[in-house]
């Protein structure tokens, strides 16, 4: 979603795409993002993953901090005085969303890779 963003705000920077069209195709994807960022969040704080839950905090606070103070759709209007703003926020996004994603596969595969060791030591390899 956010590497979206970023383009869209690139294709308005050049005059690609006029900020009402952009306000509304990024305002749909908004909260749905920020939703299902809370969801992960959540699930993590009920597994008991505590590393993961605390990579992910700041970006939650952040979320809750944008809606509680709402600020968390793009205004047409003022959307070119906030654009280096908005680009900068969702470069950041999208180096938090590759980097956690790198950490989930490394996680998933370490979560694999012990499973299969404690079968082959228990003896019940297949």
């Amino acid at each position: 979603m956010s590497s979206l963003v970023v383009i869209m705000l690139t294709d308005l920077e050049c005059d690609y795409i006029n900020p009402i069209d952009l306000a509304n195709t990024l305002n749909t994807y908004v909260m749905p993002e920020m939703a299902a960022h809370l969801v992960m969040f959540v699930v993590f704080l009920l597994m008991g993953e505590w590393f993961t839950v605390v990579i992910n905090l700041p970006l939650v606070a952040w979320n809750i901090n944008k809606v509680v103070n709402n600020r968390q759709f793009y205004d047409a209007t003022e959307v070119f005085r906030t654009l280096s703003k908005h680009k900068q926020e969702n470069f950041f996004k999208v180096a938090f969303y590759l980097l956690c994603f790198f950490y989930y596969l490394y996680s998933m595969i370490m979560t694999l890779v012990n499973e299969s060791t404690d079968d082959i030591r228990s003896g019940s390899a297949y």
